[in-house]
């Protein structure tokens, strides 16, 4: 049982996020973006994203291994591609979200949590319409979030042996590769951070300073040190594997183009300019953008790609989205109200939540629906550990699994890009604001 539950998670993340992976064989939303830059990857050629670059070079290693040429221009969303040798550049992005279930399968069980419950979180997981449709493309959240997961895994599983080395330098590992894909990625490790410092309280309490301080060193070079040198390093990766005149050429001084500055002034004009390119978004505005408080009730998922008789939506599974956010308002009563708190794993889950959605209140940037997606994994992971408290808690997981796979394949075509009929199209659309 104990290889049959990952087996079955890693199947069914295979099937859901490469079957039609070809489909379409247009440019769909920011593919539009990443296509190019994966491109200049290839050829060499400087680009600016306003994003670290780990999650395109992800792109541009699958492109690479799979011999695409890049040839295609990516100009516009709806551009058609002139062969297949497209779909190497979607398979990175598919690798990352198959895994996902399984990560957070993994995760739960380093909480202490029931296989059981693991289990039917990672099917959940994988039956989400909108995971799958962000890994199905040329984009890089699923790899923000299946480093960030595997990060909570090792991290937690080297606290239940009392921080041992080994596990806690790969959470430190896995935490780095999430924030070098995009800085939401720091939630995961400030959520480590948090842990480990209440850990820390304990241990000054209990009066063993000595090991408090022995665990400091630790958490110290494995949560800061270790992090930023290894964000370092893939910015290193990135200026060498980009030594010729690009489309970037405009963001950045004449000292940084011409080489007249070292490799830290390099990392730290650019990390600027990435976070100044994002403030410019303060005034732009978006069809599709939303408001943060809004994506627990996705009231505005988005309009991916569009041809005559199918579309591809941004929209999630509504059962397991709209069940996953009852399921946080509900952990939040029972915490106010003194339940849950001996709960294995609950605190951790919705602190995760928190600090995966506070976060972007602060931000007045245009922001969408999959800013929520990391958020969304926690919800879901509270969801079955609420449900496994429930009397016949086995039917419920088994009866909700039913209706979530329904659910699923009646948005499947939204997920995939499959043909509708004009009514079908219109029934899908449940609410006013999806349209």
């Amino acid at each position: 049982m104990k290889i049959l539950i990952p087996l079955l998670l890693i199947t069914f993340g295979f099937l859901t996020r490469f079957i039609f992976i070809w489909q379409p064989a247009e440019v769909v939303f920011d593919e539009v973006h990443y296509g190019k830059f994966a491109n200049a990857y290839l050829k060499g050629e400087y680009f600016f994203s306003g994003h670290p670059p780990l999650g395109i070079q992800l792109i541009a290693l699958g492109g690479w291994i799979g011999g695409y040429r890049p040839h295609f221009k990516f100009e516009k969303i709806g551009e058609k591609f002139s062969d297949f040798s497209y779909i190497v550049l979607r398979f990175m992005p598919a690798l990352a979200g198959s895994l996902i279930p399984l990560a957070v399968y993994l995760l739960l069980i380093s909480l202490g949590i029931s296989r059981r419950v693991a289990f039917f979180a990672g099917v959940f997981t994988v039956l989400d319409n909108a995971l799958i449709s962000h890994s199905h493309f040329i984009l890089i959240d699923s790899f923000l979030i299946l480093f960030g997961i595997l990060g909570l895994f090792f991290f937690f599983s080297a606290r239940a042996k009392n921080y041992n080395l080994p596990p806690l330098l790969l959470a430190s590992l896995f935490f780095s590769l999430s924030f070098s894909v995009k800085w939401a990625g720091l939630s995961f490790i400030a959520l480590a951070g948090l842990v480990a410092f209440f850990d820390l309280v304990k241990e000054f309490i209990k009066k063993k300073f000595r090991f408090a301080i022995k665990k400091f060193i630790k958490f110290f070079f494995c949560l800061v040190i270790l992090p930023i040198m290894i964000y370092m390093v893939v910015f290193y990766v990135h200026f060498k594997l980009l030594p010729k005149s690009g489309p970037g050429d405009i963001f950045m001084t004449q000292e940084f183009l011409k080489g007249e500055k070292g490799f830290i002034e390099k990392f730290i004009e650019l990390n600027k300019k990435s976070y100044e390119s994002n403030i410019k978004y303060l005034t732009a505005r978006h069809t599709y953008a939303s408001k943060f408080f809004t994506w627990p009730f996705m009231l505005r998922p988005i309009l991916y790609w569009i041809s005559k008789s199918a579309r591809i939506y941004f929209i999630g599974n509504p059962i397991i989205w709209w069940l996953s956010t009852l399921a946080i308002f509900l952990s939040i009563g029972f915490l106010l109200i003194g339940r849950l708190w001996r709960e294995r794993g609950v605190i951790m889950l919705v602190a995760g939540y928190f600090l995966n959605l506070l976060p972007y209140i602060s931000i007045k940037r245009v922001l969408f629906l999959y800013h929520y997606l990391s958020a969304l994994i926690f919800a879901i992971m509270i969801l079955a550990v609420l449900i496994n408290r429930k009397k016949h808690a086995s039917k419920i997981f088994f009866g909700l699994v039913i209706i979530a796979l329904l659910s699923f394949l009646y948005f499947a075509p939204f997920s995939y890009g499959l043909e509708l009929t004009p009514q079908q199209i219109e029934n899908h659309l449940w609410l006013k604001t999806w349209e």
